[in-house]
């Protein structure tokens, strides 16, 4: 019996590092899936870039709602670099090694990009309640320092979201399998891999991703709610398009984001099917990044004649 206990204790303490499986499920398409997403990623990059260039320097972008867009942009380009580099290693040298420090570092920024990008996009939704419901107050309500405070809030307080995760996650011992069925370090395959009694653990995680997801959404309901109240009183149609056109694009991105959040922070575990989770969790670290800059330019008179700017002086 003593043996039989030593023995379990050495296998909870070998595992110094996890296996990401990433996609070798798929063994022959590596090499596309490598070239498919690297042009994703250098696309968010570029497009992304663009953003924050073309609001940080056109005179008639310097409103608090580009604020936001520019920070949300910056934004983007850290939580899809947080992933996607690793992803491509993994598929170039075919090896998806990965150490216990380096999985929950790159768990950590994945959370601590998340959440504050639930923040910002709430402080969003704040600026399009106040621009729409209250434009005679609207310049002294939304001044540079309550942007820059609002914004410096959304950054800061994704950080303890991260390591407080982390903690909890991590705390646990592993044993038995160390291959996680995902392209990166995700919660939920990552506790799968937990043995012992992780259901404490699980309802911390839980309520902190109900907080973390959930409060910042009602509040942008509440925000939108108000907003579709007052457009519906606007008697012109012109009058309405032209409110609802400032905050449409913020809507769809919401839309796109929390729900496939939702779905993989806030299923039971149980119900999970981890290939399912895996194509989830693309759109929401992945996909939804690359359509939110074309979602926001196409949508954007402002931006569109900003971009016809910028490329005649490039020309």
């Amino acid at each position: 019996m003593e043996n039989q206990l030593k023995t379990e204790k050495s296998n909870m303490t070998t595992i110094t590092e996890f296996v990401l499986l990433g996609f070798s499920d798929i063994p022959n398409s590596q090499w596309i899936l490598f070239g498919i997403f690297l042009v994703i990623y250098l696309t968010v990059l570029m497009c992304n870039s663009i953003i924050i260039l073309i609001t940080s320097i056109d005179p008639v972008l310097q409103t608090p709602m580009y604020f936001f867009l520019n920070n949300f942009s910056f934004l983007e380009i850290c939580y899809v670099t947080a992933t996607v580099p690793r992803m491509l290693m993994d598929l170039l040298t075919q090896k998806g090694n990965i150490s216990l420090v380096a999985c929950a570092t790159q768990m950590c920024f994945v959370l601590m990009f998340g959440a504050s990008e639930c923040l910002l996009l709430t402080a969003m939704a704040y600026d399009r309640y106040v621009a729409i419901c209250k434009p005679l107050h609207y310049p002294l309500v939304m001044n540079h320092k309550v942007c820059i405070q609002l914004a410096i809030a959304s950054w800061i307080i994704g950080v303890p979201v991260g390591i407080g995760h982390i903690c909890q996650i991590f705390s646990l011992p592993f044993c038995g399998s160390n291959r996680i069925n995902h392209f990166f370090c995700d919660i939920p395959p990552v506790l799968k891999l937990a043995c012992g009694d992780t259901f404490p653990k699980e309802i911390a995680v839980y309520i902190a991703a109900v907080l973390v997801l959930m409060v910042p959404f009602l509040l942008i309901g509440v925000s939108y709610g108000k907003i579709i109240a007052n457009i519906v009183k606007i008697s012109s149609a012109s009058g309405r398009e032209k409110a609802f056109s400032t905050c449409s694009s913020h809507l769809i991105v919401v839309v796109l984001f929390y729900g496939t959040a939702t779905i993989t922070y806030l299923q039971p575990k149980a119900n999970q099917s981890e290939g399912t989770g895996k194509v989830i969790s693309l759109f929401y670290t992945i996909f939804i990044p690359t359509l939110n800059p074309i979602i926001y330019t196409l949508r954007n008179k402002d931006i569109m004649m900003a971009l016809r700017k910028l490329s005649k002086l490039l020309r």
